[in-house]
């Protein structure tokens, strides 16, 4: 499913209609966003929490070259889905 389908969906679940869905749907990632931005965790119970995970400078190797490469410390998004969420999608 694209951003598109689930604009879609949300659509027809809501009785909203496809614009006023984009506008809540980009509101919320907009937001998700903004608060990883600051650093914060947002924690949706149920369904997961996103965070930021800071990474520490590697070593890295170019597969060409084999040569090796210093890969800088970054922060990286990171999500942990929650109860609810793993169970919908491991029922059988």
């Amino acid at each position: 499913m694209n951003k598109a389908e689930l604009i879609v969906e949300v659509a027809a679940k809501t009785g909203l209609s496809k614009k006023d869905s984009e506008k809540s749907i980009n509101a919320a990632l907009e937001t998700i966003t903004a608060s990883l931005e600051n650093g914060e965790k947002v924690s949706l119970v149920g369904f997961g929490v996103f965070e930021v995970k800071e990474r520490e400078e590697r070593m890295g190797r170019n597969p060409r070259t084999k040569e090796e490469v210093a890969i800088p410390a970054s922060r990286v998004p990171h999500f942990k889905a929650g109860k609810a969420l793993k169970e919908a999608v491991d029922k059988k």
